[in-house]
């Protein structure tokens, strides 16, 4: 950022630029970002499987403890990246460091408390989930180190919300494309006790995994505090200031507890296809993931409309609000109608590409065809709960989270499955038929909440 006559003008001026430029500038490094960090995940289930089925299970049983600290960081960067924002596109210069500050400070004392609360309930939540013997062990080892670094994650992505909300996602980019290569590196070495190192097993990845995002840290917080608005902040600033603590915990929460949601809908789908056996599981799991990576430039407008509505919204634009949220769902919808045809077309390639058991790659084919009507729902879903974030109105991806996860599936779930006698298909048309319903609604609401703002 630099001080002009006329305020703050950023390098990269998202409340002047030409949005659809601006849409890709923000969103391909996101996207990119994204892919890196999936890599990431699969390079330590990659490693946990070289040490033993105890190892990899205890990835699997982790995941929904630590992700409770992953949806609260969420949601901590989202609300911070949107009043960031916002004061950057009202020109309120020391009301962004102020947020800047706040916001670490609500984010380490959050992190502490996460970290013991996971440490006390981690052995009990592991073993009413099931895991039981040399799994257990190993998941409670595993989690032990990543609660011990949880401030750090929770960290990064407070510092990656500072310069997403200036409309910088190239430096996190950056960040999670070093982070890979030095968790290819380090995972073996800190497993298997190399150069004469302690063999540390499943805790030596989650090890490796908290290095890392030490790393991380330091890139991030020397590309933040290099940007005017974030550089040679006072001590006065970090002193506790409650009420803006409570708008960051305001906008946070609601993003915080749909992030949430997303774990409970992953509970919801399990429930109804694990009826059909082990190997219809085992196909959701890998589908999933296909679908997750086609996804990725979703995700990367949706980041993109947060920094451009938050700004523009700041400055008393609603017209770029407008065209953001639009053009972002028309290039999203677009994309993933390619997409759907991919996907439909190699559904069946791409399971074999994890699985030679052809009645998973079956189920899997068949869970991706429906998928592949359903894609271009989420450029909607997502850009709208985006828009309301940058809007500051985060309590509609709550609510729109709570009908897609969890009470619609329920009721759809059971109707198509069991009612109608769908069997498997009943869920996968199940996902098309809540997805669709949840995205024509947020399409409904999105027009009707910009002509408002477009009109006042």
């Amino acid at each position: 950022m630099r001080a002009s006559s006329g305020g703050m003008v950023p390098a990269l001026s998202l409340t002047k630029d030409p949005i659809p430029r601006l849409l890709w500038q923000i969103a391909i490094p996101a996207s990119v970002g994204m892919f890196f960090n999936t890599m990431f995940n699969f390079v330590d289930t990659f490693c946990a499987g070289m040490l033993g089925t105890d190892a990899l299970a205890a990835l699997s049983v982790s995941f929904p403890v630590f992700f409770v600290m992953i949806a609260v960081g969420s949601g901590l960067m989202q609300g911070t990246t949107a009043l960031m924002a916002n004061a950057i596109g009202s020109g309120a210069a020391g009301e962004v460091r102020k947020i800047f500050a706040q916001s670490i400070l609500l984010v380490i004392g959050v992190s502490v408390l996460l970290s013991v609360g996971g440490w006390l309930a981690t052995p009990w939540v592991l073993r009413t989930i099931g895991s039981r013997g040399g799994s257990l062990q190993a998941a409670i080892e595993y989690m032990n180190v990543m609660f011990a670094g949880g401030v750090f994650f929770l960290l990064q992505m407070t510092l990656n919300a500072a310069l997403t909300a200036q409309g910088n996602t190239k430096v996190y980019r950056n960040v999670l494309l070093a982070a890979l290569g030095a968790n290819l590196l380090l995972n073996p070495v800190l497993m298997w006790g190399w150069f004469g190192l302690p063999r540390l097993g499943i805790a030596g990845i989650a090890l490796a995994t908290v290095l890392v995002q030490i790393g991380g840290c330091v890139w991030l917080w020397l590309a933040a505090s290099g940007t005017e608005l974030c550089s040679r902040l006072p001590r006065k600033l970090f002193v506790p200031d409650f009420s803006l603590l409570l708008r960051i915990i305001g906008q946070a929460l609601p993003a915080a507890l749909n992030m949430m949601t997303i774990a409970l809908g992953i509970f919801v789908i399990t429930a109804y296809v694990q009826q059909f056996g082990s190997e219809a599981v085992a196909a959701v799991g890998i589908a999933t993931r296909i679908e997750q990576v086609v996804l990725m430039p979703v995700i990367g407008l949706s980041t993109a409309v947060l920094s451009l509505v938050g700004q523009n919204h700041g400055a008393s634009l609603p017209q770029r609000v407008r065209e953001t949220w639009l053009t972002s769902i028309r290039y999203g919808v677009g994309l993933m109608a390619i997409g759907g045809v991919l996907v439909w077309a190699l559904g069946g390639l791409a399971m074999r590409v994890f699985t030679r058991d052809e009645q998973i790659v079956t189920t899997g084919a068949h869970y991706l065809l429906t998928s592949s009507l359903t894609l271009a729902a989420y450029p909607i879903l997502f850009g709208t709960v985006f828009l309301m974030q940058g809007l500051k109105r985060p309590a509609y991806g709550l609510w729109i989270g709570i009908y897609r996860q969890v009470l619609a599936p329920l009721i759809v779930f059971q109707t198509l499955v069991f009612v109608c006698g769908w069997g498997l298909w009943g869920v996968w048309w199940g996902l098309f038929l809540v997805n669709w319903s949840a995205a024509l609604f947020a399409l409904w609401w999105g027009l009707r909440t910009v002509r408002i703002r477009t009109e006042a």
